[in-house]
């Protein structure tokens, strides 16, 4: 079996970033949707001030977890055919886990937003707490704690990948 070359690793890994950042930026785009008309909805005129400051926030943390997730794009363009890729590599992966950490903070704000609109404050800011530490769980803890599992003979893929024969 040949090994993988450096540049065929970091074209990999951008092709996966890529991927990743597909699905992180569809359910960014229909948060950010959703954010945008809420103001021209009948019920918004009822909301308070404690709702309105979440509302802002949400919607400014969609807005930058959108550039954040889609400046790969961007930036690919300005070093494409320049033979830049790791530094690519490495400028998208700060991009994703940045735009990730907006999205976040846009969804637990948007939750609050609905939740103290339907259920009242004390409820809302419980739901909240609980949706960020859920979120937490399975974004952060999770994938942390998992690079310390050992998997015996299973490689890691980007420890020592291999390209097999016929792919």
């Amino acid at each position: 079996m040949s090994k993988e070359t450096e540049l065929q690793r970091w074209q990999r890994n951008f092709a996966e970033l890529l991927q990743e950042l597909r699905v992180a930026q569809t359910g960014v785009q229909i948060l950010f949707a959703f954010l945008l008309t809420l103001p021209f909805s009948n019920g918004f005129a009822r909301t308070s001030a404690f709702q309105r400051d979440a509302y802002l926030v949400a919607l400014l943390a969609a807005a930058a977890a959108a550039a954040m997730i889609i400046s790969p794009v961007a930036f690919h363009r300005a070093l494409f055919r320049q033979r830049r890729k790791p530094e690519l590599v490495r400028f998208a992966h700060l991009m994703a886990t940045g735009g990730l950490a907006f999205m976040l903070i846009s969804m637990v704000s948007a939750v609050l937003l609905i939740t103290d609109f339907v259920l009242g404050q004390p409820i809302a800011v419980l739901l909240s707490v609980l949706t960020a530490a859920w979120f937490l769980t399975f974004w952060v803890i999770l994938p942390f704690a998992r690079r310390n599992w050992s998997d015996g003979d299973i490689a890691d893929e980007d420890d020592d990948p291999q390209v097999l024969p016929g792919a």
